[in-house]
């Protein structure tokens, strides 16, 4: 089972880090382009964001692999997930399709469970 939670970890660390990097180093204007949302938050906002999702991967990887205050971990899938229910608040307030945000959302909670029962 510690092998699956390490898979879905590394996957959902991956997907966080890319979508936060394209966050931060991509021009708020283009990302607009492709994301309607991003017209309703600040280039800083969104910088912000992107900085919380790459630390959020981060924290779920580095404190498992290097078994340094490991308790870390779940708390970066918790507040990953936190960070999901506020994407589903803001898709939901504008109209907009949410499924993508309560998938992270989900698995990032299950994987913060994962952790506190496995890890």
């Amino acid at each position: 089972m510690i092998i699956a939670l390490w898979i879905v970890t590394a996957v959902l660390a991956a997907a966080f880090a890319m979508a936060g990097t394209m966050k931060i180093i991509t021009p708020h204007s283009q990302v607009r382009e492709r994301m309607a949302w991003v017209e309703v938050v600040t280039p800083g906002q969104l910088r912000g964001i992107g900085i919380v999702e790459v630390l959020g991967a981060l924290g779920m990887l580095l404190p498992a692999s290097t078994g340094i205050a490991a308790w870390l971990t779940p708390v970066a899938a918790i507040g990953l997930s936190i960070t999901m229910i506020v994407a589903i608040v803001l898709h939901v307030r504008r109209k907009e399709p949410f499924a993508p945000s309560l998938v992270l959302g989900l698995v990032a909670s299950a994987v913060a469970a994962g952790w506190v029962i496995w890890g």
